[in-house]
Order: structure tokens, then sequence, then C-alpha cells
């Protein structure tokens, strides 16, 4: 993947009268690039002395991370009439993007060597700041603790290395389990917080913490609600997300775990005075005096030096998965026989979970526990590792291997699902769906990707019929037939399926009407279940189980609640439930 530039266009407005020789070229110009998930364009607008507007609408990049970048670069540039503007760590690819078509137009508009000669934003933040909390980590957990240390009548001061905010939830499809009766009962679902506490100890192969789980079953619910009073919706229907072993997944009304970003984003927008963001801030080291941690060591775009003293500091930098060397030098468990080197790709923001929070934790003291329980995701882009395109969560598809044949069932847990994808020829697979799952190419589904531009980067294959889409995947006919086949009869109760799949009366149809689309897919690095030992306090605690004071700790960092396996929709209610639950221990030990 990358951008490129063709087919640039005359200008859409007249020229100015200076134009030629004096001033720039006045009018709009256009730029066709190829974005992280789709082509689109880039207009610009000049007079004939600065950059007036830059419309990147038709832009399909992430919301929160590619999308975040765009619209954070554009702002720069026409405020600072300038291109020496540094691309936004995290969202890279479409930071280029951006920069290299307002260049291109520059160009055509005959601004670009005055742009390129202004000088750039001055982005220097303070020496030091002090405050009641520091989080270390701007993603879901991160601005979960911060909101919630903040509503406790803290100061908070929040370091983030990357250049948006959100981390990896920003690109989870926003699953969040609980338990929540007013929902399900209108469904027809059974489910129970003890039901939800015995799946997520079992799934997790019986290795996680009892008393943290409980607080995770137990809370979850309280969770959503929170999440409601700052103006997050969810859809009224829980589903399933893939592995989550029950019908207890939140979803938001509008695609992708960006929806609690933007809210959390929006209550610090409206709380200026209570919480502050540094954004392009590696946290370095952790300040202790006589063992209570009171501050973070912090580094601004790799050169300026920032302290911020904190009575209380909160770890919330994600998990390693994207660290290789880190993740094989641990990797002794569940997949010890599975060398997970760059040939496996990671779901996460590649800047982003490398497991910095852990060396942090662990030179203060504290322990490190269930390093190798590392999970792998059955929705990974060959190459890269992310979830993208057709996804594995939801119903109504099939998983068939290069030849065409069913070879698991779709609904198991995410390591089950795995290795059963690793016993197949080349590792790999193809999820099958038709008109059932997308009745139009381009509507957005529920991540808010379209077939017409899946189909556009090449990502799928389109079929019209069974016979028409094996012939373009290389696939047996006959095999995807009877896969295809077997899958509808389980459907339709008339048989029982061989794999253990069991059909949802309400959730489940039968597919049997073109087009038909087929992606790819690979298991991938998606969560790494190990980290900074904690109690149900969210303090982190030293091998010999003590807390050490003002250190705290949530979200994926951490380790012992969920076991060697984590459920599908499990990480959001660990994020947003020991977030909350960090974020006021901490403010409550600064004495706000």
């Amino acid at each position: 993947m990358g951008f490129g530039l063709a087919g640039c266009a005359s200008p859409s407005a007249e020229s100015g009268a200076g134009g030629a020789a004096q001033g720039w070229k006045a009018g709009t110009y256009t730029a066709n690039v190829t974005g992280h998930n789709a082509p689109f364009t880039i207009d610009v607008t000049f007079s004939e002395s600065a950059v007036t507007a830059i419309d990147a609408a038709t832009s399909q990049e992430s919301l929160g991370v590619g999308a975040s970048a765009l619209e954070t670069l554009s702002d720069q540039i026409i405020e600072y009439q300038t291109l020496d503007i540094d691309s936004v760590t995290g969202a890279t690819l479409s930071s280029m993007c951006l920069q290299q078509g307002v260049r291109d137009c520059a160009e055509q508009a005959g601004a670009a060597d005055a742009l390129e000669a202004a000088p750039g934003p001055d982005d220097s933040v303070e020496a030091s700041y002090d405050a009641d909390v520091c989080v270390i980590g701007a993603g879901g957990a991160g601005l979960t603790a911060a909101i919630a240390a903040a509503q406790a009548g803290a100061q908070v001061v929040v370091v983030e290395k990357c250049g948006i905010t959100g981390g990896s939830t920003n690109v989870s499809e926003g699953a969040l389990n609980a338990v929540d009766p007013e929902r399900q009962q209108k469904q027809g679902i059974e489910d129970s917080i003890e039901q939800f506490y015995q799946t997520t100890y079992e799934g997790g192969h019986e290795q996680g913490t009892p008393e943290l789980i409980h607080y995770l079953t137990d809370n979850a619910l309280d969770s959503v609600h929170w999440l409601e009073s700052l103006g997050v919706e969810f859809k009224e229907e829980v589903g399933s997300a893939t592995g989550s072993l029950g019908e207890h997944s939140h979803y938001p009304a509008t695609p992708s775990g960006n929806t609690y970003i933007r809210s959390f984003e929006a209550f610090v927008e409206e709380h200026p005075d209570q919480i502050t963001v540094l954004h392009e801030t590696q946290a370095a080291q952790l300040v202790l005096d006589g063992g209570t941690v009171t501050g973070v060591k912090a580094v601004h775009r790799g050169s300026q030096d920032v302290v911020v003293n904190a009575k209380s500091v909160v770890i919330a930098t994600g998990g390693f998965g994207a660290n290789v060397e880190y993740r094989q030098q641990v990797n002794d468990g569940v997949w010890a026989d599975v060398k997970l080197d760059d040939s496996i790709g990671c779901t996460n923001i590649k800047p982003c979970a490398q497991g910095e929070g852990l060396k942090l934790a662990e030179e203060a003291g504290a322990q490190l526990i269930g390093l190798s329980d590392i999970q792998l995701h059955p929705c990974g882009t060959p190459g890269t590792g992310l979830m993208e395109d057709i996804r594995t969560s939801g119903r109504n598809r099939v998983f068939v291997n290069k030849d065409g044949d069913r070879f698991v069932n779709e609904g198991a847990e995410r390591d089950t699902l795995c290795k059963a994808i690793f016993a197949q020829p080349d590792s790999t697979y193809w999820i099958v769906v038709n008109k059932v799952r997308y009745p139009s190419e381009t509507e957005p589904d529920s991540n808010g990707a379209t077939i017409e531009n899946m189909l556009a980067l090449g990502h799928i294959v389109k079929g019209e019929t069974i016979e028409d889409l094996a012939q373009q995947t290389e696939m047996d006919a006959a095999k995807l037939q009877a896969a295809i086949d077997g899958y509808n009869q389980v459907v339709a109760g008339e048989i029982e399926d061989p794999f253990g799949f069991t059909a949802n009366n309400t959730a489940d149809e039968q597919m049997t009407e073109g087009p038909w689309y087929a992606c790819r897919k690979v298991p991938t690095v998606h969560h790494t279940m190990g980290g900074i030992r904690v109690n149900v306090s969210s303090q982190a605690l030293d091998a010999s189980g003590q807390a050490i004071p003002g250190l705290y700790a949530c979200g994926e960092c951490t380790g012992g609640i969920h076991g060697s396996n984590r459920l599908g929709g499990n990480a959001i209610a660990d994020c947003i439930t020991f977030g909350r639950n960090a974020g006021a221990q901490a403010a409550q030990h600064a004495g706000a």
C-alpha cells in the first residue's frame, strides 16, 4: 500500500489576473491519491497569495486515525501557509497522501516553492507540568482513566507518543461485552453475570485471576451506562463478537471504536482546565521518591525533555503485539510452536502496542505476568495483519480453505479458529459472504467499509455465481458449493453441523443468491493478555503482591484478567471498566 498521484486536473476556477509573474495562479486544483483504505481526491483552493481551502471529503481513511491526520495537517497548512509540517505519528501513510497531494496542487498553482520555504508551526511544549494524575497513553483505557480522574476532581496530564488519540481502540470494531437484561430480554437472550464470569474464566483456559474477572463482569454494564452518559449511543440489539462465546456484545450505533474516542475527545475539549493532552510525547521514565511514583519524564518529538510532576501515575500504554522482537522473546506459551516473527502481522497501529509501559512499570518494581499469553485473531490481512475489508465478526459468513472446504466452527474461540487455520494449506483461508451480508456495494458496513472500495483496492474477489467465485479464487467449485450447501442446511435446522456451529434463528440466514464475495485472511497478532500485575483497585503490584505507591495501570498493558485467551468483546469492556477504576483510584490517592 502507498500513495500515488495521477490525472491532475486543470483549475476549476479562473486564474487570478496577477497569477502569472507576481502571484500564484488562483483557483482550485485537484490531485488523485490512493489512501490507506481507498483512492480519493484532494482539492486545494488558492488565492493569488494564500492557500484558502483544502477539501479531502471523499477520503475513506479510518476515523480517528487517517481521517484525523488529514484534518490536522490541513488545518496546519492553512493556518501557517506552509508545507513544512510533520507527519502525524500513527497515521504516516495518510499524512504522506495529504502532504504530497497538496504539494502537487501547489505546483500547479505556482505556489510550491513559497510554501516549502515558509516556516512550519512551533509545536513545542512546556518543560514541566504539575498534575494530580499523569496518564501515560491516550488510547481507550488511558482516556477513560483521565476522564474518570477528572470527574473525581483531579487535574490530569496525559502523555501520548502518537499524534492521534485513541490508539488501538480507534481501529477496533467497538464490541463491549456486558450482561444487559434490558436489551437481552427483548431479544430472548438468557444470560447472567455468573454465566459471563464462567465463560470468561473458562474461555481463558482457567488462567485468569478470579477477583479481576469478577470485577470486570460485575461492572461492565456500568461501563455501558457511563459511556452513554458521555453521549455514546449503542445499538438496541446486542450481538456476538468473534470468539465472544455469548450474545452480550454491545456495538456503538456509529461504526467502530472511534465512536468512544470521539466522545472522549469532546469531554477533553469541554474541560481544558482539568485535562491536558501532550501528543508526540514519549514517556521515558517514571520518577520515584523513596519507592513512591511521583511523576513521569518524557520526550517531545524526540528532542525536548518534559517532566510531569504528579501524585499518581496511570500506565495505559496498550500491549506489545507490534513489537516483533519482544513477542518472540516471551512466546513460550500457547503459540510456542508458531514463530511469531514479522511474517505474522499485527492488528494494532504499528507505533502503538510496543510494550514500553511494561518496561516503565518493571523498572519501578512492578511484576509482569502472563507474557506468553498472546492472542491471535483470524481476521488478519495478508502482508500487514491489519483487520480490514470483510470482517470475521458477525453472522452470515463461511470460512473455507484454499480448496473450498469448510474446516471449522466459525463461532469458535479465537485460538481454536487460528489453530484450525494454521492446519490448512499455506495457513490461510477465505471468508465468503453474499448479498445477505452486503445487499449494496455502496452502502458502508458496520465498520464504514464498502464493497465498492474493497473491489477498487483489489482486496476482495467478486463472483456472480459460486462457480464464478471458485474460478477466480482457484477453489474447487464443487467443494465450495458443498460448503455453502452444508452451512445452509445447518441454518435451516436440517442437520447438525459436524464442526459444532449453532445457528441463531433470528440472526442467521441461508446464503443462496449472488453476488458472492471472498476475502483472503490469515491469523494475526491481536492482543497480549499478559502485562503489569494489578489488583482490583488497579494498583500495580510487585512480586510479593504489594502495591507500588502512586502507580496504577489499566487496559491491555495489564495481566491477569483474560487468562491465556481473551474473549471477543472483552477488551473494550476491560479498557472502560478498569480505566474508570484506575482513574478514580488514582484521583483518590492524589487527594483530589
